[in-house]
């Protein structure tokens, strides 16, 4: 393949993986057709020039070269990773209902992605290098796809992309109807990798990057909250995983606050459980730092989590935040009112206020009252916006 100087070429490799392949009929199903229908395929589907594509194989291993415009590397990858996400997907689902009537269970069609290297001077040790790069990034399930999401997150992280919203926390026990506070909530700008924030942070968790993500969306919450009065709080969650990541660094959110005219007095940290804290003496040495610059701290999700009430009497928070599984349809379910009313009498004790999450009806809400929750949140009483107040 002939490449001008306003050209590059790349590579997507595509080969079969799965436990199904042991299988003699599987095994002879594949190499039967496997070849015939790629070569098919890739005639539908080939550009417009014969010299724009190009194909080899090694055994049943299929290496697509294409001729890609010459722009910056990053995006002639993104090119490269969409085309082989999108083919990937594509001949998976079409070989599968040809050669054997549906879907095939542990077997999938892997997809890897390389771009030539310029500066390697034999055309032979190019297209060698390149090939070996496409074969080791195609070793996983979903590499391309899992290409295009790291790609996603680094742009959130480098445009400072996620919004933050704002959802009313009200007091039920002081005969108004003013926000006692409100709750930053993180949203992400496009659903296609992610389906909300918890998906970007489970994906940032994978790529080592929780902290990275956790301090935009924190900072992010700090930046938009215009409109918070002084006595309200602004509560933003922060992941119990942080406290052990090596790059995490105290004192960037007093900055930030100090930028914004604001104060730590204004701010609850709401601990999410995504995962069992696992080094509550690590946790609590964190928190008390915090609690010296007079932050205040919550539980979030109690009632749901993974160690709910172990985070509660060894991290002795200022909040806890009872869970909307626990809320929903509380009027009517007895056991749920125990287990809330449990709550209540193990907060008085230890001096705890209580937020009941996810108030959708009145029924609800004058349920959790009568209990003595003190603050309430959900749809009933506010919806998320995008601004205070």
């Amino acid at each position: 393949m002939t490449l001008t100087t306003t050209e590059q070429m790349g590579i997507i490799y595509f080969a079969w993986h799965g436990k199904a392949q042991e299988r003699m009929e599987i095994s002879a199903r594949l190499q039967a057709e496997w070849k015939a229908f790629a070569e098919l395929v890739l005639q539908e589907q080939k550009p417009s020039g014969s010299s724009d594509l190009s194909r080899l194989w090694l055994r049943d291993d299929l290496f697509v070269c294409l001729k890609l415009p010459y722009v910056r590397r990053e995006l002639m990858e993104e090119q490269l990773l969409e085309l082989g996400s999108q083919m990937k997907k594509d001949w998976q689902h079409r070989f599968m209902d040809s050669a054997f009537g549906g879907k095939v269970p542990e077997l999938n069609l892997h997809a890897g992605v390389s771009i030539l290297d310029n500066d390697i001077h034999s055309e032979q040790e190019r297209l060698y290098e390149g090939i070996k790069r496409a074969i080791i990034h195609g070793q996983t399930k979903c590499a391309t796809e899992r290409g295009l999401k790291r790609r996603t997150l680094d742009q959130i992280l480098q445009g400072r992309l996620i919004q933050p919203v704002y959802q009313p926390i009200i007091s039920l026990q002081c005969g108004t109807d003013a926000a006692y506070g409100y709750e930053a909530l993180s949203r992400v700008p496009s659903q296609r990798w992610f389906d909300g924030p918890l998906g970007l942070f489970d994906f940032a968790a994978e790529e080592g990057l929780t902290y990275s993500v956790d301090r935009l969306a924190r900072e992010r919450a700090i930046e938009c909250c215009t409109g918070l009065s002084s006595g309200q709080k602004l509560f933003i969650n922060i992941t119990a995983q942080i406290m052990q990541d090596p790059t995490f660094t105290p004192g960037q959110t007093l900055l930030l606050l100090e930028r914004y005219g604001l104060s730590p007095h204004h701010v609850v940290f709401e601990i999410t459980e995504r995962s069992s804290i696992e080094d509550f003496a690590s946790a609590k040495k964190l928190l008390q730092h915090y609690r010296s610059q007079g932050y205040q701290i919550a539980i979030d999700d109690a009632g749901a989590g993974y160690s709910s009430l172990q985070s509660i009497v060894e991290l002795k928070p200022d909040y806890i935040k009872i869970d909307r599984s626990l809320i929903s349809g509380i009027h009517q379910d007895e056991m749920k009112g125990h287990l809330v009313h449990t709550f209540t009498e193990l907060a008085k004790q230890m001096n705890i206020s209580l937020v009941a999450e996810g108030i959708e009806e009145e029924a609800e809400l004058q349920f959790v009252k009568e209990l003595g929750v003190q603050y309430a949140q959900g749809y009933l009483l506010g919806r998320p916006r995008p601004t205070i107040g």
